[in-house]
């Protein structure tokens, strides 16, 4: 019983909690400010404090990671981790927060991190970065760190990571188009054409696919690639793209004439791999992540088969969209009450130096990597047995290098590198990000997106299935809008206002 209820903490008690107790530095008296005075000075001779971190949860023990002792050896700082719960992690963070857990820095997603901060849970840091933080000042971007600003103060170092990257693309049986004498369709008519022709002379699925009714490689050519769009100044919901009536109309043309697969409603990511991997599907949007499982899988069942990328296709204007995907994974923070803030931020700046930051993200070069034509390859297994979990310690990036460093983790495989380079290049030039990428979490979001985009999900299924008609598209507009769309919206807007150039 006791546990059970521990486990019920909200915010809103935790934000009653801390006003009760003052919310101070343990060190400070009288009510002052917790922030550091700017002439703040550390004796150099005082031996650096240890510290102690909570990060994200991870099926490993942090401390016995390789990464942790060179942090440790290289900054002079000595710093053990806990983890959050694999199972209700919010729950046990209000409670640690609640009883004031001696944390000197934690790693938090986008909704703990906007949480803990209006409960005033957080330290701001913007004079510590200030005073303290060069090496984070240098290579994080101003767009990066305007999205970890809430109310004006920021309250946590942003965490962008491996930089724009392109993840999917359709794919295709090579063997299957020499065979039938195809040519790979580079247009949504040559797609159409080509289904149907996979369908007459091959009878098996011409497009497989599940559960998410936007298939970005093809949307993309109505003009639908990301969630939220910018026109004139002004942020969108792809909702409310009329595009979107005519993506789904297509989807469902290809539904009624059997090119797209009858399970679309039901099958998980794992059957579409099945689909393709067994003969019984001839395409379907592919994760480069996935390659290795695929192409095995499909050699193994068919010795002669081979794997082509389908060319992202050029929309009605004759131009190419490709959906890339950039973000603020996590946001480092100094709880309100923590000691040793200046020295905290010494620490997570230190991790930035150059070398350090490099060393702990692909190791040593000769023992973990090597170097071929100015790119990174990792030497394995040693690179995996020391920096399999290299980026849960991770707080902060350089943005200019790490994503060429990250690019090693996508080298160890020639199938899996394969992949990925094929969906950079083909995209190159073509990418497109998401306005609210680097925004901070948006209380308005974070209230009404999940529900919401179930709704459309759900609805847009049976747009594509036939289970109701594409007619009442404005009925489920109107309800998007009144059940949480239009606040969303304006949030989205009364943030883009204050950082558009």
């Amino acid at each position: 019983m006791f546990k059970k209820t521990l486990t019920v903490v909200s915010i809103g008690a935790l934000a009653v909690s801390l006003a009760a107790c003052g919310g101070g530095d343990t060190k400070t008296t009288g009510g002052s400010s917790t922030s550091p005075s700017p002439s703040a000075t550390v004796d150099p001779n005082k031996p650096k404090p240890e510290f102690k971190a909570l990060i994200q949860y991870g099926r490993f023990d942090p401390n016995a990671e390789y990464v942790a002792k060179y942090l440790n050896e290289k900054t002079g700082y000595k710093v053990t981790y806990e983890m959050l719960p694999v199972e209700n992690p919010d729950d046990k963070l209000n409670l640690l927060m609640a009883s004031k857990e001696n944390y000197s820095f934690m790693i938090l997603g986008s909704a703990q991190y906007a949480k803990l901060a209006a409960s005033g849970a957080l330290e701001p840091i913007d004079e510590l970065v200030a005073k303290y933080g060069k090496n984070m000042k240098s290579v994080i971007s101003q767009k990066t760190w305007d999205g970890a600003k809430l109310s004006g103060k920021t309250y946590g170092i942003p965490q962008s990571g491996s930089g724009t990257v392109v993840n999917t693309a359709l794919i295709t049986r090579q063997d299957w188009v020499d065979e039938l004498g195809l040519k790979l369709p580079t247009t949504r008519d040559e797609l159409y054409t080509f289904l149907k022709t996979i369908k007459e002379k091959k009878n098996v699925i011409p497009l497989t696919g599940g559960k998410a009714p936007i298939v970005t490689e093809i949307s993309s050519t109505f003009g639908i690639t990301t969630a939220w769009q910018e026109t004139n100044g002004k942020i969108t919901h792809y909702v409310e793209n009329p595009g979107m009536k005519q993506y789904l109309a297509f989807m469902k043309k290809l539904y009624d004439e059997k090119l797209i697969d009858a399970e679309w409603a039901l099958n998980q990511g794992n059957k579409l791999i099945e689909n393709f991997a067994s003969g019984k599907a001839a395409m379907f949007a592919n994760g480069y992540y996935n390659a290795p499982t695929v192409q095995n899988t499909l050699v193994k069942n068919f010795p002669n088969a081979k794997i082509a990328q389908v060319p992202y296709l050029k929309g009605d204007n004759g131009k190419t969209q490709v959906l890339g995907a950039a973000s603020i994974g996590y946001y480092i923070a100094i709880p309100k009450w923590a000691e040793n803030k200046e020295e905290i931020i010494k620490y997570l700046d230190l991790k930035l130096d150059k070398e350090i930051h490099k060393g702990a993200a692909i190791g040593q070069e000769g023992v973990h990597y090597k170097v071929e034509n100015g790119n990174y390859f990792p030497i394995l297994p040693k690179f995996n047995d020391d920096l399999n979990n290299a980026s849960s310690f991770l707080t902060g990036v350089d943005e200019t290098n790490y994503p060429i460093y990250w690019q090693a983790r996508v080298r160890k495989d020639p199938i899996l590198t394969d992949a990925f380079n094929k969906n950079q290049e083909n995209a190159k030039g073509n990418t497109v990000l998401d306005p609210l990428s680097f925004a901070p979490p948006l209380d308005a979001i974070a209230k009404n997106g999940q529900k919401l985009n179930k709704l459309m999900e759900d609805t847009f299924i049976k747009y594509i299935t036939g289970g109701e008609s594409l007619d009442n598209y404005d009925k489920f507009l109107a309800q998007w809008k009144a059940e949480g769309g239009d606040e969303m919206i304006k949030a989205a807007n009364d943030w883009y206002a204050t950082v558009k150039k």
